[in-house]
């Protein structure tokens, strides 16, 4: 009799649930009346490109041209391994029959292109912070590039990553829709630098500590933690802690967002150096206004465990 009263009441809690759930993991996507009439700035798309990172997970692999954005990287977490797909303008196999609006609610709400929720592997939870004229200019500059008719390939997850719409839930929890806010009691250059790195640039996706729901913990945004591709290595705090880089001056910072040389003389190598790479791109200005936000950063204890 109780096994019964329990089973009918799991039924009950799970009939009355399922709305909710429905309801609450419903994509949240930008009005069509949001984007307005205007030209496009390809060169600040360029910009927002090599800020974003996005030749280093789109392109090819084992190509030299990393204007050719086939997809085909394969990025391994502890949920199964993400598959990077193609957005090259192909009208097939890439973004090619995207329109602008499908676009921008990809890279502000994390929301495809038929309206499913989009896996996090993808930064949309720092590209969320970017101005949508931003976003409007690197939807043009990507759609400059040369098609790739290569297919996107999918990802290999298990039960219950692969269900997307629980992707809902986790947005609740870890994605606030807000685009950034610049200080008013701090320069222009400082909330320059600090829109680049909180933006497009989602230097705290790598270097920050996440939880067991794969969300970052607020009080180690970027002092570093465990490798998220769940390789075993570690990735280093970057704030200006005696953990990290205390005794790093602005000029440093700028000098290694250019070059990869750390002012010991050590080369970055791996992804970072895909990442100077793509700051080595951007004007000296805004590797300087990354440098004094990143150098302004609290200090946070993040030091890499002894072995």
């Amino acid at each position: 009799m109780q096994l019964r009263r329990f089973g009918w009441s799991a039924l009950v809690l799970a009939v009355l649930g399922l709305p909710a759930f429905y309801v609450l993991t419903i994509p949240s996507t930008l009005s069509p009346d949001a984007l307005k009439p205007r030209s496009p700035d390809l060169a600040n798309g360029e910009i927002m490109f090599s800020i974003g990172g996005c030749a280093s997970c789109h392109a090819t692999p084992k190509q030299e041209d990393r204007l050719k954005l086939g997809g085909g990287l394969e990025l391994s977490s502890p949920f199964g391994s993400f598959k990077v797909p193609n957005i090259s303008p192909d009208p097939k196999a890439g973004i090619g029959d995207w329109t602008e609006l499908q676009f921008a609610n990809a890279m502000l709400r994390g929301v495809g292109r038929n309206n499913e929720h989009l896996y996090p592997s993808f930064p949309f939870t720092s590209y969320q912070r970017m101005s949508l004229d931003d976003v409007r200019d690197l939807y043009a500059f990507l759609r400059s590039l040369p098609p790739v008719a290569t297919p996107s390939e999918p990802h290999r997850l298990a039960f219950p990553f692969n269900i997307r719409r629980t992707l809902g839930v986790w947005k609740l929890l870890f994605v606030d829709g807000r685009a950034f806010a610049p200080d008013p009691g701090k320069a222009a250059a400082h909330n320059r630098g600090a829109y680049l790195v909180e933006g497009p640039g989602h230097c705290g996706e790598c270097h920050s500590a996440r939880n067991r729901l794969g969300g970052i913990m607020p009080e180690t945004r970027f002092a570093g933690g465990p490798d998220p591709g769940g390789k075993g290595g570690w990735v280093p705090n970057i704030t200006p802690h005696a953990d990290g880089l205390a005794a790093w001056s602005a000029k440093d910072m700028e000098f290694f967002l250019q070059t990869g040389l750390a002012p010991d003389g050590y080369a970055v190598a791996s992804e970072m150096a895909d990442v100077i790479l793509n700051t080595s791109k951007l004007s000296p200005a805004d590797r300087a206004a990354m440098a004094a936000y990143l150098t302004a950063l609290p200090p946070r204890p993040g030091k890499k465990p002894s072995k």
